[in-house]
């Protein structure tokens, strides 16, 4: 069983910055990938940024140049920062993590219970 805390939200102003984090913790053998969704009320859940262990990354075309994904393979631990926010980022944002376990070699995707991430004025 792999467990998911999530860190950093909050409510900040438009063109403000916020930082999350998320730590995967259990008997985990490798984390292959590490993403962030998010969900607006009324919204389905998106993509926002994805890392691979080897650390390549893929981000939704709404956060180019705006948002960074990062990872730290010896913590289990995967950070978001956001730059420049504006409303239309206000979300619940979920991380997620593709991860195999000593109990369990097969690779699966464990979700973390969201943060609140509000961007108003």
């Amino acid at each position: 069983q792999v467990r998911l805390a999530e860190s950093g939200g909050g409510l900040v102003q438009p063109g403000e910055s916020l930082r999350l984090s998320c730590v995967a913790s259990g008997n985990i053998l490798t984390v292959y990938a590490m993403d962030w969704y998010r969900q607006a009320p009324g919204k389905q859940r998106e993509l926002v940024a994805q890392i691979m262990f080897g650390g390549s990354t893929n981000y939704a075309n709404s956060v180019k140049g705006r948002f960074t994904i990062s990872r730290d393979n010896a913590k289990n631990t995967v950070y978001l920062q956001m730059n420049s926010l504006e409303p239309e980022d206000t979300a619940v944002y979920y991380c997620k993590v593709l991860a195999n376990t000593r109990e369990n070699f097969s690779a699966q995707d464990y979700w973390g219970q969201g943060t609140q991430v509000t961007v108003s004025s």
